[in-house]
């Protein structure tokens, strides 16, 4: 296990480095060829898959565990990135607040080597919940820390406190709040009532050349939700999840509605069930629907909202699903980093 010492060292140096089924699922499922990538003659390793935002940080994964970095450690530095990136409004530094203006992050990771795993909610002032996550992890017999706890443990380990609301956030949040009431004292901003509500996580799997895998989520949640909400990305099962013998898998989205289907580790399930990827994806999205409450079903029977799941074998392959047409996913393997499309439940015509 690396020392105390040795972690802060490491975490300081990347920080500066950094700075019910659907009417038409079976169609979807025949189709997988049409709705998102051609499958790969072969699987390949190492190979990282992450959600879209995540397309630099594929490449770094990539490089590292090519290089011999431990899996986690290389996806952790993968998701710092977005988490170190104030333009990032989904995550760490810069990530819009919650309802009184506080930014408070959420994360969790998963080594399957060891089948251990560490997760943080409601974080305040650290800018990079994951390598907090991992701390959990590699110092305490726990799994899970929240709130203050998980504060004061991060300031214990010497992880250095900043304010993580940007001007760029803290302006959209007052607007936001501004337009709350048309009877308050806030002034409305008529000429711009656009409000940034930004829905955002990066999620990051990887497995390397000896079938090492790992998995990480970490994100800033819901803009301006009620303080002390936590979605998924925290919840290993739920935000991602990794099974050394199976795969990885994790989603970004509506959190609530993942939440009900432990969709991280049910996408797993199918991978150990021998369901090609593209097939596991499906059928998770395809559980969501089944258990999405009616309030938030539209006219057709289709949730009013997108969630996306992505999937990474013990082998190599790989894949990213979405409930509606159009998302795309990064990866990258020895052909590069680049954005493919995820297969699909529904499209976006009438």
């Amino acid at each position: 296990m690396t020392s105390r010492r040795d972690f802060l060292a490491s975490t300081a140096a990347a920080a500066a480095a950094i700075a019910a089924r659907p009417a038409d699922a079976d169609a979807a499922l025949t189709a997988i060829g049409t709705a998102g990538p051609a499958p790969i003659a072969g699987a390949t390793r190492p190979v990282v898959v992450s959600s879209a935002n995540g397309l630099r940080g594929v490449k770094l994964a990539y490089d590292r565990i090519v290089a011999g970095t431990d899996t986690l450690d290389a996806i952790i530095a993968g998701v710092n990135i977005q988490e170190l990136d104030p333009d990032d409004q989904s995550v760490g530094l810069g990530g819009l607040p919650n309802a009184d203006g506080v930014v408070q992050l959420d994360a969790s990771c998963m080594h399957g080597p060891t089948k251990r795993a560490g997760a943080v909610a409601c974080l305040e002032d650290i800018a990079t919940p994951s390598l907090v996550a991992k701390a959990v992890m590699d110092y305490t017999d726990h799994t899970i820390l929240v709130g203050e706890g998980a504060r004061r443990f991060a300031l214990d380990l010497g992880f250095t406190p900043q304010n993580l609301l940007t001007e760029k956030s803290r302006q959209d949040w007052l607007r936001w709040k501004a337009r709350l009431n048309p009877n308050d004292f806030w002034l409305d901003h008529d000429d711009d009532v656009r409000i940034n509500t930004t829905h955002g996580t990066i999620n990051m799997n990887a497995v390397n050349a000896a079938g090492d895998i790992s998995s990480v989520t970490t994100t800033s949640g819901m803009a301006y939700k009620i303080p002390g909400r936590i979605g998924d990305s925290p919840i290993v099962g739920a935000g991602q999840y990794c099974d050394n013998t199976a795969g990885a898998a994790g989603s970004t989205g509506r959190g609530e509605a993942n939440i009900k289907i432990c969709g991280g580790f049910l996408t797993v399930e199918f991978l150990r069930q021998g369901l090609a990827p593209e097939v596991a994806v499906l059928k998770t999205l395809e559980r969501l629907v089944a258990m999405t409450e009616p309030r938030l079903l539209n006219a057709r029977g289709r949730p009013n909202f997108d969630i996306q799941f992505y999937a990474v074998t013990k082998d190599g392959r790989y894949a990213g699903g979405s409930l509606y047409e159009g998302a795309d996913f990064a990866v990258c393997d020895a052909r590069g980093a680049r954005l493919e499309k995820c297969v699909y439940l529904f499209g976006r015509g009438p």
